[in-house]
C-alpha cells in the first residue's frame, strides 16, 4: 500500500488523512486542503489505515466508503475501536441506510459524490473548529465531570443526576460532536447484562435536557440523530 504525504507542519491540529482509491479525486482533494494550509497524507487502501492513525493521530480523516481491499464501514469501526478522531465519510452511495449506517458507526459527517472541493474544505473546516471549541473550553464553563464521586458541573453548577443519567453523559462528553447509537448508549450505562429497550435511552436523555437547563437557564446540547441516536454538540454547549 501506498501513502503520500506532505512535509509535517508545526502544528498537528492541520494535519488530515484522506482514505480514497480514486487518484485524481485524492489528487484534488489534497490540492484543495494543502491550498488551505492543511498538512495532507493519502491512502490508497484501507488495510493499514488503523494502524496510520494510531501512529500519526491525525487532527481528522476523510474516508472513502468503497476501498478495494475493504469497505469503508470496516475502516471506522477499527479506527473508532481506539480513537474518537473527527471522521468524514465520502461516498457515492446516497441511500439513507448508508448514511445512517456510517453514522451509527462513528462518523461525525458525510458527504455524497458529487461534490465540490469547496464544500469538502467547509465541513473540515466546520468539524475541527466544533472540536477544538470544545477541548479549549475551560473545564467550569461547561461540563466537567469527576468519575469518581459520580458528580458532573454544568458551567461550574453541579447536576442533579442518577447514576445512569451521569453514566449516559459521560459517554456523550467523551465523543463531542459524534453521533452515538443508542444500542451504543445503552452499552455505557447499564453495567450488567439487563434486557432493557433501546427506546429507555430516550427517557434519560430527556431528563438530562431538562437538568442542564434548568441549570443553565436554557442550554439544551443534547441533539438528536433521527433513526441513529444522539450526540453532544459542543457549539451549543457554548452556549448562544
Amino acid at each position: 500500500m501506498k501513502a503520500t504525504a506532505a512535509p509535517p507542519t508545526r502544528e498537528p491540529t492541520r494535519r488530515v488523512l484522506i482514505i480514497e482509491d480514486e487518484p485524481s479525486l485524492a489528487a484534488l482533494l489534497a490540492e484543495t486542503l494543502a491550498a488551505e494550509s492543511y498538512d495532507v497524507s493519502v491512502l490508497a487502501e484501507g488495510g493499514g489505515a488503523a494502524d496510520w492513525v494510531r501512529r500519526n493521530s491525525p487532527a481528522l480523516v476523510l474516508l472513502d466508503l468503497n476501498l478495494p481491499d475493504r469497505d469503508g464501514f470496516t475502516v471506522c469501526r477499527e479506527i473508532r475501536a481506539f480513537s474518537s478522531v473527527p471522521l468524514i465519510m465520502i461516498t457515492a452511495r446516497v441511500e439513507e441506510i448508508d448514511r445512517l449506517l456510517g453514522l451509527e458507526m462513528g462518523a461525525d459527517d458525510y458527504i455524497c459524490k458529487p461534490f465540490l472541493p469547496r464544500e469538502v474544505v467547509a465541513r473540515v473546516r466546520a468539524l475541527l473548529r466544533r472540536v477544538l471549541e470544545w477541548r479549549d473550553a475551560k473545564p467550569d464553563s461547561v461540563l466537567s465531570l469527576d468519575e469518581s464521586r459520580f458528580e458532573a458541573h454544568w458551567r461550574g453548577v453541579m447536576l442533579d443526576l442518577t447514576p445512569v443519567e451521569f453514566r449516559l453523559l459521560r459517554a456523550l462528553g467523551q465523543h463531542p460532536g459524534r453521533v452515538l447509537s443508542r444500542a451504543q448508549l445503552l452499552d455505557a450505562i447499564y453495567v450488567d447484562d439487563r434486557a432493557v429497550s433501546d427506546r429507555t435511552i430516550d427517557s434519560h436523555i430527556k431528563n438530562l435536557r431538562r437538568k442542564i437547563s434548568d441549570v443553565s437557564g436554557g442550554d439544551d446540547p443534547l441533539e438528536s440523530v433521527y433513526g441513529v441516536g444522539y450526540k453532544l454538540d459542543p457549539s451549543a454547549a457554548r452556549g448562544r
